[in-house]
């Protein structure tokens, strides 16, 4: 049995961590995963579910529950190519022009605090999907989120490392004084913004 504590972890950390284990292992096994909150339980059990995994869940006391994943055989790759293809990340293989626009500093209405948990939880979700999107836009206050002191810095360079392209609209950096402080990306006018969004075959914004 594999254990994977997730005690204190948001979303959608639970899930990836446990992700990340089923992927790691060399065959059947149990995984158990400690959460402290009924929603990591449920969306744990509903990714085990979809992947065919046996799962079940308990109480064991205040802000403690505990999933039990029983995973069979483990899906193997045996195409050498499309591991270095992964490996190598190249856009136009795993990519397919997907475009991921953010305006703001904040995901959805209402919490502004609630909302800068949510972006930075959604930034972080797209370094572990396995297919990553050809490039990521940032204009209005979104441009905060490539700059200095910004939560999601780590993130977007690992997405640039991975070959992700990020850009910020170079209007809202100067209209919001961060000309200087951006640190991650390129710069961008709207020409282009509109261009890679015209082009794009899908568009996601959070």
């Amino acid at each position: 049995m594999v254990r994977v504590d997730a005690m204190g972890e948001a979303c959608p950390i639970p899930v990836v961590k446990t992700l990340n284990t089923i992927k790691a292992l060399q065959g059947p096994d149990e995984i158990e995963v400690l959460v402290d909150n009924e929603i990591a339980v449920q969306n744990l059990t509903k990714m085990a579910s979809q992947k065919g995994h046996e799962v079940k869940s308990e109480k064991l006391g205040e802000k403690q529950y505990r999933v039990l994943i029983t995973v069979g055989e483990v899906e193997k790759t045996e195409n050498t190519d499309a591991q270095e293809d992964a490996v190598s990340c190249t856009p136009d293989v795993r990519k397919k022009n997907t475009v991921v626009v953010i305006s703001s500093s904040k995901m959805g209405e209402g919490s502004d605090e609630l909302g800068a948990v949510l972006m930075k939880g959604f930034i972080y979700a797209l370094t572990q999907q396995d297919e990553l999107p050809a490039t990521i836009l940032f204009y209005n206050g979104g441009a905060k989120l490539t700059c200095e002191e910004a939560p999601t810095l780590e993130d977007l360079k690992s997405l640039e490392a991975q070959g992700v392209e990020i850009l910020t609209c170079g209007t809202c950096l100067n209209h919001y004084g961060l000309t200087e402080k951006l640190q991650v990306g390129g710069v961008t006018n709207m020409y282009v913004i509109a261009e890679k969004m015209t082009r794009a075959s899908l568009i996601v914004k959070p």
